[in-house]
């Protein structure tokens, strides 16, 4: 769930044997073939009036491919959390029959961690975990401060790209506190590439509709850093006052235009320099336009600037401001007519944030599977992505001519009782549930109760991110103490009426570093991650709970994710347009959010200035889009591809093994620690082996997909790498799998 806590803003796949001949790295790229007929529709309103569909020197795909329409949910499923309740997508035909009578749909899709959406949603759009963007911990994060009492502050995962740390303990202001670092923060302690450079760099215009971090996600400090701290805009985003913040952010907040060099569409427009300073191989010359206040006018150029919606009411917050309704307000029929009028207007890359459907849009309370209101509100999505596909066709924009892309960001674990009646399905037979809500926890109490006095502070989750005052390392006795009590905490669990373990895994910063966790800022680096049971929530309070660590509010979540847990870590992917095979549903492919960057790379033919940490779906291109190395030594890339994702993707099986050993050291409490010492130094030399073959097998794949970058394994003249090699490399990857296994 996407909830700004600003005062302002508001089963894994068995490796299989290595076969195969010669693998030949060429530069070679097959013609793309372009995919006829149009988008499916079901009955929709009519078409929005006629505009100019694309920016000229916008090339992809080989010419190909005309628009690029992303598209990110917060938390809707493929899959049914309640078996006789139709899934989410399953009560979208019209999306779900779009992607899968046009394309496919993976449906072991996975996610980083935590699972959150601030990190789901960046590492998709860059393909990068978070310790090489800068936000593995979301939707929050603390840092230390250097404090008298070592306490740490908390920050916000979602900040626009190039924001310093927004401190949420700071007021109005934000201001971090003896940090210079970027939210956005490389290993190397500078911002990350921006995501949208390779499409601005091939002239091509970028859109934001809410994608997470590409556009303003707060009035300050990002109006008057994108606009000037002396602007007109940076004084009303300064309006400290509640109508002046509301005000501010239907202006600034939400949407925004990256713009190509030299762009004739936004020339006619009030841009901004866009700097992207620590851009490998610079970034100068660009500019943007940021928010509704200047943008309704490219999106209803001939109208009075005001946009509405796919139901044709103007789009507005709840105070009435005109502009951006805010991230809870992203449904499709706001999320989606936004991105429709970017298309048609000139901005054929459009990225798009979807708000949560769990929720009830009444009052903000969690809904189990098959409620009256929970049904209403898939059904009115529903309807809307009619009439946006029915809309685009109208406008020329098809599958003949788009890629597609449409995920995710994590899935989620329901925490409520049993559905009433029985047999309800949600469609003829609503359900009502007798409670609905997690388990909310006081983990500083629980502790606390045996016996802690360690002063820590809690990023609050149901997999809680601890920080011990002072940053103390990870072996120090108080810091050890509080890991093994962590372990024997019970709590009565109030949604099942048991009484049940609180936590079941536990990362230091030695597992944290094997997960992609420890970012380029020293200061943000944890004392412990405490993956819990997903039927609670836990934060900091009272040492002393009194009656009772726990409680479960009507009216609060129901719908647990950032935790290490099947039906939290898998989600779906689908991919519809020019080279996509139709394979309707693919349950075969193992698949992680950086793969979709790389993916998408792919299939339209651009180049990053950086090498991601996914890999290419080739399982999913037609062989004709395919360079010639790709279709000359296909299985043998796919089996490596394969190991690749089991090595390095954070719920893999050397993650998901590793942290299950984490866990044992970290609970362990041998003489001398010495069970201890012997895990963490074996998790240390795993990861540093892990690394190396890693980095070996991306320079193998991306060599193959991309051409030009030739892996150091490569035979003299840098073009072919012997099946007997690769066998050594696939083999080093199974033998360090066999390893982790062997932790856990």
């Amino acid at each position: 769930m996407r909830v700004s806590l600003s005062p302002r803003s508001f089963a894994r796949k068995p490796l299989a044997a290595l076969t195969g001949g010669v693998l030949t790295l060429s530069m070679a790229v097959a013609g793309a073939a372009a995919v006829a007929g149009t988008a499916a529709v079901a009955n929709a309103a009519p078409a929005r009036p006629a505009a100019h569909t694309a920016a000229s020197a916008c090339t992809l795909g080989g010419g190909n491919v005309k628009h690029v329409i992303y598209l990110q949910f917060d938390n809707v499923h493929f899959t049914r959390d309640n078996p006789r309740v139709p899934s989410d997508l399953e009560q979208m035909p019209n999306l779900l029959s779009f992607i899968t009578g046009n394309g496919t749909l993976i449906s072991h899709e996975h996610t980083p961690l935590i699972a959150h959406t601030a990190d789901d949603i960046v590492t998709s759009e860059s393909g990068l975990y978070g310790d090489r963007q800068g936000v593995p911990i979301a939707n929050e994060y603390h840092y230390y401060t250097g404090a008298m009492d070592g306490s740490s502050d908390e920050a916000g995962s979602f900040a626009y790209w190039e924001d310093p740390i927004v401190d949420y303990f700071t007021g109005f202001t934000s201001l971090p506190q003896n940090d210079s670092t970027t939210t956005m923060v490389g290993p190397d302690g500078k911002t990350p590439p921006g995501p949208w450079a390779s499409y601005t760099r091939a002239g091509c215009n970028f859109g934001s509709v809410a994608a997470a971090n590409t556009e303003l996600e707060n009035t300050v400090p990002d109006v008057p850093l994108v606009f000037g701290a002396k602007s007109a805009d940076a004084a009303e985003a300064e309006n400290q006052s509640d109508a002046g913040q509301a005000k501010a952010t239907a202006d600034y907040e939400g949407l925004s235009v990256h713009c190509a060099r030299d762009s004739a569409v936004c020339a006619k427009y009030h841009t901004v320099p866009d700097l992207l300073p620590d851009e490998p191989g610079g970034y100068h010359g660009y500019r943007a336009i940021f928010g509704a206040k200047y943008l309704n006018p490219l999106m209803d150029p001939a109208g009075s600037h005001q946009v509405t919606n796919l139901d044709g009411q103007v789009i507005e917050d709840s105070s009435g401001n005109i502009g951006f309704p805010g991230y809870d307000g992203m449904q499709a029929t706001n999320a989606l007519a936004y991105t429709l009028d970017m298309q048609t207007h000139g901005v054929p890359v459009t990225f798009t944030y979807l708000s949560d459907l769990h929720d009830s849009q009444l009052d903000g309370s969690g809904m189990g599977p098959g409620e009256t209101q929970y049904e209403k509100q898939l059904a009115a999505e529903n309807v809307s992505f009619g009439k946006f596909f029915k809309d685009l066709a109208a406008h020329g924009i098809t599958k003949a001519n788009t890629l597609f892309v449409i995920t995710s960001d994590e899935g989620d674990h329901f925490v409520g009782g049993a559905p009433s009646p029985a047999n309800c399905d949600g469609v003829k037979i609503p359900c009502t549930y007798k409670t609905v809500g997690e388990v909310d926890g006081n983990l500083t109490g629980m502790l606390g109760a045996k016996g802690i006095t360690t002063p820590f502070d809690v990023q609050a989750d149901s997999a809680p991110i601890v920080y011990v005052h002072g940053q103390p390392g990870r072996a120090e006795s108080s810091v050890r103490t509080l890991e093994r009590t962590a372990a024997t905490i019970t709590a009565d669990d109030l949604a099942t009426g048991k009484t049940v373990p609180v936590v079941r895994y536990m990362a230091d910063p030695v597992e944290m570093k094997l997960l992609h966790m420890i970012t380029g800022d020293p200061k943000r680096t944890a004392t412990v991650a405490l993956f819990g049971n997903p039927d609670f929530w836990l934060s900091s309070g009272s040492a002393n709970c009194g009656t009772s660590c726990v409680s479960e509010p009507s009216g609060g979540d129901a719908w647990n994710h950032g935790d290490v847990a099947p039906e939290i870590n898998t989600t779906w992917l689908g991919l519809v347009g020019p080279g996509v095979q139709h394979q309707r549903v693919n349950n075969s492919v193992w698949s992680d959010h950086t793969d979709i960057q790389p993916t998408m790379m792919a299939l339209l033919r651009l180049r990053d200035d950086y090498t991601p940490d996914g890999r290419v779906l080739i399982e999913i291109i037609k062989p004709g889009d395919l360079p010639a190395a790709v279709r000359l030594n296909f299985g043998l890339l796919v089996r490596l591809g394969d190991a690749y994702s089991q090595l390095n993707a954070a719920v893999g099986a050397f993650g998901l093994d590793t942290l299950r050993g984490s866990t044992f050291a970290l609970t362990s409490d041998s003489p001398g620690d010495a069970v201890y010492n012997k895990i963490e130094s074996g998790l240390i030399k795993l990861g540093g082996d892990r690394d190396k073959i890693v980095a070996l097998m991306k320079a193998v794949l991306y060599g193959a997909e991309f051409g030009g970058h030739s892996p150091s394994l490569a035979s003299p003249g840098g073009h072919q790498l012997t099946v007997t090699a690769a066998n050594r490399l696939f083999a080093a990857a199974k033998g360090l799998l066999r390893q982790a296994a062997a932790l856990a």
